[in-house]
This record gives C-alpha cells, structure tokens and sequence, in this order.
C-alpha cells in the first residue's frame, strides 16, 4: 500500500489497515486517528506530528520509525 492509497482510503472513512506495509512512509502530519494499524510495519517512517490519538498499533513493527511529537493519546500497543 502506498501513502497516497493509504491517505484516500482513509478521506472515505475506511480505518482498517491492519497489516499495512508502510516501511519507510512519508506520513508527517496526517491524521490517522482512531485506524487500526495492528500488526502493521511502519519500520522507518516518518510520522513526526502526526495524529494517531485512538489508533490501534499492537504488534505493528515500529523499529526506527520517528514519532516527534505525534499525537498517541489512547493509543492501543
């Protein structure tokens, strides 16, 4: 999956990306609350500033990934 997929599917409401591939993915400052990213791989990306409050990340691989200053309140590990 791509960022560009990942951000339109979640402009229509879609919030299950369990198992995502996102190795490596540009995501500064998007918004992915509440989406469910359990078992995903975020190895390597950049989420800096983003909004993952409510998210759902057990068991995702987040090895080197930068999270400064995200927003993780309620997040689910």
């Amino acid at each position: 999956m791509t960022v560009q997929e990942l951000l339109a599917a979640y402009a229509t409401g879609e919030r299950d990306f369990s198992g995502a591939n996102l190795i490596g993915a540009n995501l500064i400052g998007a918004n992915l609350s509440e989406a469910n990213f359990s078992e995903a791989n975020f190895s390597g990306a950049y989420l800096i500033g983003a909004n993952l409050s409510g998210a759902d990340l057990s068991g995702a691989n987040l090895s080197g990934a930068n999270l400064s200053g995200a927003n993780q309140d309620g997040v689910i590990r």
